[in-house]
């Protein structure tokens, strides 16, 4: 059930990637959750796709992500987030959903480290090659 519910998050996160109305990194940190409850296998092959490496890999290392990608999540939840608000005739609901909003708004500048994207290329190559640099530091201390 699990992998069936992986899948089916991954389908609703690359429509998202479209669509301004879906967002996309909830539904694949969510994709990442059940195949990693659910089976090894595919916990490792959605961790080496692109669109994992694209949108979660640096959040769920390091919690950092690029300006891009916040933008990529705000506007989009935010204009979703405004729309509810718009809709909405309660007032007690309205105020839940102002505070969502600033809430939210608040993590994502306060709580997320921003990186540019040559820290972010430089991680994933120093991650790359640390066991490179490890096998040389280990060879070279062997040598004297």
């Amino acid at each position: 059930m699990l992998i069936f519910c992986g899948f089916f998050c991954i389908c609703l996160g690359t429509v998202g990637i479209a669509l301004p109305i879906l967002p996309t990194t909830p539904f694949y940190l969510l994709a990442v959750f059940c195949f990693t409850k659910s089976s090894v296998r595919f916990s490792r092959w959605f961790r080496n796709t692109i669109l994992y490496k694209k949108y979660l890999e640096n959040f769920e290392h390091n919690r950092t992500m690029t300006m891009g990608a916040k933008l990529t999540i705000l506007i989009p939840v935010s204009i979703m987030i405004i729309f509810a608000l718009i809709m909405v005739n309660f007032n007690v609901i309205r105020v839940v959903i102002y505070v969502l909003l600033i809430v939210k708004i608040w993590y994502f500048i306060f709580k997320i480290k921003t990186v540019n994207n040559y820290s972010r290329k430089m991680t994933q190559y120093n991650k790359k090659n640390s066991s490179k640099i490890q096998e040389e530091i280990t060879s070279l201390s062997q040598r004297k």
